[in-house]
């Protein structure tokens, strides 16, 4: 098994990757010039948006785990052109260099819109106008009719490994104006790490799986454990699945969470 990541210096990237050497896997990481690969990846020049660059990159290639994504900008035609084109050239590319690799993309659970009546599902409709979960509902479109062995795992709100994205969170929601009831679904690093090792034994091959933990968590718990403010409120919610992800499907093709909550990250200094 030879893998190919994308988005390797990113925050999933640098946190995934070790991961990966450490279970004994053989990675290349497709790096942008300038850009140097964790250790014991072996580095392959190139840009997702350069499709000339990508000439020889998959050759040998057996998995592709793709990551790279472009999201906190205002910049929403740098969004489409990395989200969208950028993933549409990864996959000629694989259709050209490694036609039997399976191709795994990670994406978010941010694609599902408002206004559902319990924690999102896969089937659900993917009606996010955002720039970017716009972009990604493309992009999984596209994957999906590529004709390769494809996975697509949907994120929750990404945080641990001292990547500050937790931190950063109660701001965040506050200026997109949550109440302070509003839940989050949640997924550590390790388990980015675990549902990707799963998704390379084939286990979720064809599927589009939300990855979360097992305890969606407040705006106002979150804050509380990174200590900073958020204004209390018992105003009525409204939409109260905003932010929600069912996790089932996932579990039952084989994932169990090694941090399912976040207060276990916090007893157990992961944050």
């Amino acid at each position: 098994m030879t893998i190919l990541v994308t988005g390797a210096t990113g925050l999933v990237g640098t946190r995934l990757l070790p991961r990966l050497i450490d279970a004994g896997l053989d990675c290349r990481a497709l790096i942008r010039p300038g850009k140097s690969a964790p250790d014991g990846v072996a580095p392959v020049e190139g840009d997702i948006l350069d499709p000339g660059s990508l000439d020889g990159a998959l050759e040998g290639v057996t998995d592709v785990v793709h990551l790279a994504a472009l999201f906190r900008t205002q910049d929403t035609d740098a969004i489409h052109r990395t989200n969208v084109e950028g993933t549409r050239n990864l996959i000629a590319a694989t259709k050209a260099q490694a036609p039997q690799a399976r191709f795994t993309m990670a994406s978010t659970g941010l694609v599902y819109g408002p206004g559902l009546n319990r924690p999102a599902r896969e089937d659900d409709p993917a009606t996010a106008d955002l720039p970017y979960p716009a972009s990604k509902i493309l992009a999984e479109t596209d994957l999906k009719a590529s004709g390769l062995n494809w996975s697509i795992l949907r994120l929750g709100f990404v945080y641990g490994d001292k990547d500050g994205h937790l931190e950063s969170a109660p701001g965040l929601m506050a200026n997109w104006n949550w109440h302070p009831a509003q839940t989050l679904s949640l997924i550590h690093h390790r388990d980015i790490a675990t549902a990707v090792e799963l998704a390379l034994t084939g286990a979720i091959d064809g599927h589009t799986v939300n990855v979360v933990d097992e305890a969606p968590t407040s705006i106002y718990e979150i804050a509380q454990i990174v200590g900073a403010p958020y204004e209390p409120s018992a105003e009525p919610l409204n939409d109260p699945w905003t932010g929600r992800a069912d996790g089932t499907l996932l579990r039952t093709l084989g994932f169990t969470p090694t941090v399912p909550t976040v207060y276990q990250a916090q007893r157990d200094g992961l944050l």
